[in-house]
């Protein structure tokens, strides 16, 4: 072996080649030097190369990201953290190092950025439990990817990790600074920018001490879930719910987060057997909303009432929103119905595999609305149908009798 070429980190030129892939089949926009994934390609195998030697040499220095503001859907805006196209193929080198060995490691109740695990799954153990645990405790980590703790953080990847380039770039992308909207560079000494491929997966591993360890240690009485920076933990008391909102706000504090007051609470699962009076009997997760709706017993056929998730009514609002600022259907008299379905079925789809998973009857309210929508395309479409709404809809009525399944959500609720 000639040891004058050999390099000071042992890092594969395949697994950089799957970092590619993998950061070209999810895109996404350029970072602070405007290159995208296509400009990238267009000089592949020598950037590529580049980027296995500078991180085998351990001289590879992440640049900055690019800070873009994004409105969150409470108010305000959040910060995202933009990598430049090769800085997302390194970053995505360390995932796919890391992450097979925190696999091992994270705990089955952790749900969110992992392989194999999904928004569905948190809200069907969730359910399951609701019905066993009379309270919830609700909590949301203010800010989390912004405050995370680089020592603790460090020292958590330390415990998993001795691989030198491993450790070496985390540590300079946790202090990479960012450039402002405005153009200026912010410093950071806290947190690890959203946005970030490998972000994630360290904010993972940082709550997988500070709280999910923690609660497999001190409170196993207490099922819990957590979906990055959303958790939720059974209690079968007030009081018991209480003393842990007190004792998992201490915790965090001391580990440098902080419980969002206004997205935090207690939550009492009223249904057909629990009947006490407390104000807060509802919580959202992952986009459903947990409440009392009816049910029917399968075996039986009695109803009943249940603690059940169904889409929630601010999920079902922002369907809207899209459908009347973005799809704009009066105005595409320019298209055909198949064309209109063609287009927006896609989108359609996606909203019915995620929040029609439980519940789905609750999506009717959307698929009136699509259907009201389309009736108003068809009034200005024919002038047949233009004078009377009815007509319209006796119309639009009569298309979904001859084709059925021409809209995805004909295929669940009838046109009558």
């Amino acid at each position: 072996m000639n040891t004058i070429n050999a390099k000071p980190f042992q890092i594969s030129k395949q697994l950089v080649w799957e970092a590619w892939r993998q950061v070209k089949a999810n895109a996404g926009t350029a970072g602070v030097d405007k290159e995208s994934v296509k400009d990238f390609e267009a000089n592949l195998k020598d950037n590529l190369y580049k980027l296995w030697n500078r991180m085998s040499s351990g001289s590879y220095m992440p640049p900055p990201v690019k800070g873009v503001a994004i409105p969150k859907k409470t108010g305000g805006q959040r910060m995202l953290g933009v990598p430049c196209v090769v800085d997302r193929i390194a970053q995505t080198v360390v995932k796919l190092t890391m992450e097979p060995i925190l696999e091992k490691i994270f705990l089955p109740d952790s749900y969110g950025y992992r392989p194999n695990k999904s928004a569905h799954d948190a809200i069907g153990v969730t359910r399951r439990r609701c019905w066993h645990y009379d309270w919830v405790l609700e909590f949301d980590i203010k800010g989390l990817f912004d405050n995370i703790r680089h020592d603790l953080l460090m020292k958590a990847v330390q415990r998993h990790t001795q691989c030198g380039w491993v450790l070496l770039y985390i540590e300079r992308w946790l202090v990479a600074p960012m450039v402002m909207p405005d153009g200026t560079l912010k410093a950071r000494d806290k947190g690890t920018p959203q946005g970030g491929v490998v972000s994630p997966i360290l904010s993972n591993l940082f709550l997988h001490y500070v709280f999910d360890k923690w609660m497999e240690i001190n409170h196993k009485a207490n099922p819990w879930c957590r979906y990055a920076d959303d958790g939720l933990v059974h209690c079968g008391t007030y009081s018991e719910a209480q003393t842990l909102l007190e004792l998992i706000d201490r915790r965090f504090k001391e580990c440098g987060l902080e419980i969002h007051p206004e997205k935090t609470k207690i939550v009492y699962c009223k249904d057909e057997t629990r009947k006490k009076d407390y104000p807060m009997n509802e919580f959202t997760f992952l986009g459903y909303t947990f409440c009392r709706r009816t049910a029917k017993n399968q075996y039986t056929q009695r109803i009943f009432n249940s603690f059940l998730p169904a889409v929630s009514k601010k999920a079902l609002k922002a369907m809207r929103q899209e459908i009347r600022l973005r799809w704009k259907l009066h105005l595409r008299s320019d298209l055909s119905l198949e064309e209109l379905a063609e287009k927006y079925n896609p989108v359609i789809r996606g909203w019915i595999q995620y929040y029609g998973k439980f519940y789905k009857t609750e999506l009717i309210s959307l698929a009136n609305y699509i259907n009201m929508r389309l009736v108003k395309w068809a009034r200005r479409k024919y002038l047949s149908l233009k004078i009377h709404k009815q007509s319209a809809y006796d119309w639009l009525v009569r298309v979904y009798n001859a084709n059925p399944t021409l809209f995805e959500y004909w295929k669940l609720f009838k046109v009558c």
